[in-house]
């Protein structure tokens, strides 16, 4: 493993819509940006509701987070955005379901006026890597 730090990509999610990396590892961190529920496979949003557009959120998440390696057992952080702060508790759901390692990662939900694309949420996710 290198300690410099290094862009991860996949063609397994989303490829950034902007001039940023899909993620970047820097020592034993890789720090993941923030995940819409684009369906790489045909590079738009699919699921309307909340619970289908976090669940693809996750989805590209893990996919990253693969391409290093890694899966979610390995975060440590995320912040949650959603545009409309009544969806907590759906999107929690959906959340619980996938991040099931103990400790679970720390976490930070904030409501957003809006996010790109229209999605209705945002993940953003720091995972550590033991193995460097």
């Amino acid at each position: 493993m290198t300690t410099t730090p290094c862009a991860i990509a996949t063609d397994q999610a989303p490829a950034a819509i902007g001039p940023y990396s899909q993620a970047v590892r820097a020592g034993n961190f890789v720090y993941v940006s923030g995940q819409i529920p684009i369906n790489p496979a045909i590079g738009k949003i699919e699921a309307t509701d909340v619970v289908g557009q976090a669940a693809q959120v996750i989805t590209n998440l893990a996919a990253i987070l693969a391409a290093a390696g890694l899966g979610l057992g390995n975060v440590v952080k995320t912040t949650v955005y959603l545009t409309d702060i009544a969806d907590f508790a759906a999107v929690n759901e959906v959340y619980a379901s996938r991040f099931t390692t103990s400790p679970l990662p720390a976490r930070a939900a904030f409501q957003v006026v809006a996010l790109p694309a229209g999605a209705k949420v945002e993940i953003e996710a720091v995972a550590y890597d033991p193995r460097v």
